[in-house]
């Protein structure tokens, strides 16, 4: 496992942290009295340095948090499988989250991070796709539609440098990743290089 890529993904999720408290601040966003959860959304994510540091934060748990998180992980793919299977789109409370709290806060993930503030995202083709955020973040965008809009793109591509870094000549290889965290905890860590309870 590249421990080096890891160190610098760690360092990318500051910089997202800091532009997503400063676009917050511009839209004047809290999640203090919120009604919803942004963690019951249905969040599919898809690289194998953000899967493994997932599981650095798993394996630093003290062992019946860790249990209780991976139970939860299965229960919540379960459910998933059973509403997709309706048709329907899964609203499960992520694995992750214990009395309203966020148990390996440091160790979330890139949409973790960056969800709610109203952001833009350019592809590699050229085209440009704004989000509105979070519904409160949408009402204020609202009341101020000039408000500076969060670019992703910049982390995207550093992330991608880093997958590339992370998995080296692996990635012709490997399948593509298209997992919620539920599904990637229940997976165990990428590659199996290590030996975990499922």
């Amino acid at each position: 496992m590249n421990s080096r890529a890891l160190t610098r993904l760690a360092a990318l999720y500051l910089q997202m942290d800091e532009a997503y408290h400063q676009a917050a601040q511009l839209v004047g966003l809290s999640c203090d009295g919120c009604t919803d959860n942004c963690c019951t959304s249905y969040f599919q994510h898809h690289t194998y340095i953000e899967w493994a540091y997932l599981w650095q934060g798993i394996d630093q748990l003290p062992e019946a948090l860790r249990q209780r998180v991976l139970g939860r992980a299965r229960r919540a793919v379960a459910e998933a499988q059973n509403a997709l299977a309706q048709g329907q789109r899964p609203e499960v409370m992520c694995p992750l989250n214990e009395e309203g709290r966020c148990t390996l806060y440091a160790h979330r993930l890139m949409i973790c991070r960056l969800h709610g503030v109203p952001n833009r995202l350019r592809r590699p083709d050229g085209r440009v796709f704004t989000f509105p955020g979070c519904w409160k973040s949408q009402a204020r965008w609202a009341e101020a539609p000039n408000v500076p809009v969060l670019d992703r793109t910049p982390f995207y591509l550093q992330l991608v440098e880093l997958e590339q870094a992370f998995v080296g000549s692996e990635r012709y290889r490997l399948p593509k990743v298209d997992l919620t965290l539920a599904e990637m905890l229940v997976a165990g860590p990428p590659f199996q290089e290590a030996t975990h309870d499922r």
